[in-house]
C-alpha cells in the first residue's frame, strides 16, 4: 500500500488542497490518492485507489464525521482486499505507514500480517540520551567480517535484472520489540560494518520466526529473516507502477473536477493498465487473410452534404472468432483494425459553405 500525489491548479476540484506531495517531494496543491496493489516477483496489479480529501473539503473540518486520514483509508482498503477474497503473504508499506502504532495495531486486530519499513530515527518513547532507535539497535549487535558474522545470517538477493548481491539480516531488540515479541524489528543492510544508509532497510513484522514461541499459536506461517526481505523487497513494484500509469497511461491527465469524474478517470487507467499486462502474456494471434467486403457502387454527383468522411473497412483486420470466454471483450486480438482505420481517412478539401473565419477579409499589411 502506499499513497501517490500530483499537483493539480484551481480550488473548486474535489480533493484537492495543499499537502505533501511524494512525486515532486514537496508541499503543493494537489489531490493524492491511497492505493493497494498485489504483487510478487513476476508481476503487480492494481487492487483498490480511493482520493483523500482534506479537511476542508467538510463541514466541521477534520473532526468532521466523514473525514478520513490517509491511514484510515488505508487500514479500510486493507480490509476490503482481504473481504474479496485477495490472497497475499503480507502487508507491505513504507515508514510513512510502518511508523505509525496506531497504523500497525489495526492490521494486526483485523488479522492482516504486515512488514513495513521505520525510519533509522524512530525511537522508543524516552528523552535525551535514553532514546533507542532502530538505528541504534543494528549498531549494537555484534559482527566482525563475512568469516565471523557474529549475529548477522547472509543471503542472496535476486534483482529484476539478474545480478545478485549478498546482503545480511539480523533479529534485533528495540525495547518490547524483539526475534519472540508481538512485533519483530527487522534489520538487513548490504553492509553491517557501516550500515549504509541507501543500502539498510529496518523492517517491522508481526510474522513470527521459525521455531520460536510464537509459531505454534500464529495463524500465518513462520517467516526466516530472507523472506522478510523478500516481502519488502517487492514493495518497490508500487513505485514502478506509479511510474506506468502517470507517466504512460495519464494516471493524473484529467480535465474534471468532481469526485465521481475522477474516480471514473482512476478506473479508466486501472483497465488500460489490466490489459497491457493480458496483452504482455498473451501470445500474438496468428494472422490470416481475410475476404474482401464488396466495395460500394458510386454515387451520381456530388452529394448534397460533400463528400462521404467515412472511411472503407479495413481489409484482413476484422475480428476472428469467438472470444475466449463468456463476457470478456478481447480488442487486443486485433491490434491494427483501429489505426488503420484512421490511417485510411485522409483529408479532403472543403467543398460546403465557407464558415465565417474563411468569409472574413484579410487586413492589409500595414
Amino acid at each position: 500500500m502506499d499513497d501517490s500525489g500530483d499537483r493539480k491548479d484551481r480550488k473548486a476540484t474535489a480533493h484537492i488542497g495543499r499537502q505533501w506531495l511524494g512525486r515532486l517531494g514537496k508541499t503543493d496543491n494537489g489531490i493524492v490518492t491511497v492505493t493497494t496493489r498485489w504483487a510478487d516477483k513476476n508481476l503487480y496489479y492494481p487492487l483498490h485507489a480511493v482520493p483523500y480529501s482534506p479537511g476542508h473539503h467538510f463541514p466541521k473540518g477534520r473532526s468532521d464525521p466523514g473525514f478520513r486520514t490517509k491511514l484510515q483509508i488505508a487500514a479500510e482498503l486493507a480490509r476490503t482486499a482481504k473481504a474479496t477474497g485477495v490472497a497475499f503473504r503480507a502487508m507491505a508499506a513504507d515508514c510513512a505507514y510502518g511508523d505509525q502504532d496506531s497504523f500497525r495495531r489495526q492490521l494486526g486486530e483485523a488479522g492482516m500480517p504486515f512488514v513495513m519499513a521505520l525510519k533509522p530515527g524512530h525511537g522508543t518513547w524516552a528523552y535525551g540520551k535514553d532514546a533507542y532507535t532502530p538505528a541504534d539497535a543494528a549498531r549494537a549487535m555484534t559482527w566482525t567480517d563475512p568469516e565471523h558474522p557474529g549475529d548477522w545470517t547472509a543471503f542472496e538477493r535476486t534483482f529484476r535484472d539478474g545480478h545478485t548481491e549478498t546482503w545480511w539480516a539480523a533479529d534485533a531488540h528495540l525495547d518490547w520489540w524483539g526475534p519472540d515479541g508481538n512485533v519483530r524489528l527487522v534489520v538487513a543492510t548490504a553492509d553491517p560494518a557501516t550500515l549504509p544508509a541507501k543500502a539498510t532497510w529496518y523492517l517491522a513484522t508481526d510474522l513470527p520466526r521459525p521455531g520460536g514461541p510464537r509459531e505454534a499459536d500464529s495463524p500465518e506461517p513462520a517467516s526466516d529473516l530472507h523472506e522478510v526481505v523478500r516481502i519488502y523487497g517487492i514493495r518497490h513494484w508500487i513505485e514502478q507502477n506509479y511510474k506506468q500509469v502517470k507517466d504512460e497511461l495519464g494516471w493524473a491527465d484529467f480535465q474534471v473536477r468532481s469526485d465521481t469524474a475522477i474516480r471514473r478517470h482512476q478506473t479508466l487507467v486501472t483497465c488500460a493498465f489490466s490489459f497491457c499486462w493480458d496483452a504482455w502474456f498473451s501470445p500474438p494471434p496468428e494472422d490470416s487473410p481475410g475476404t474482401a467486403p464488396p466495395e460500394p457502387p458510386e454515387e451520381p454527383g456530388r452529394p448534397e452534404r460533400g463528400t462521404n468522411q467515412t472511411p472503407p473497412a479495413p481489409h484482413g483486420r476484422l475480428a476472428r472468432g469467438h472470444t475466449r470466454r463468456p463476457g470478456l471483450a478481447r480488442p487486443l486480438d486485433q491490434p491494427p483494425t483501429m489505426p488503420a482505420s484512421l490511417d485510411e481517412c485522409t483529408p479532403t478539401p472543403a467543398t460546403g459553405t465557407p464558415g465565417p473565419d474563411q468569409r472574413r477579409r484579410r487586413r492589409p499589411p500595414a
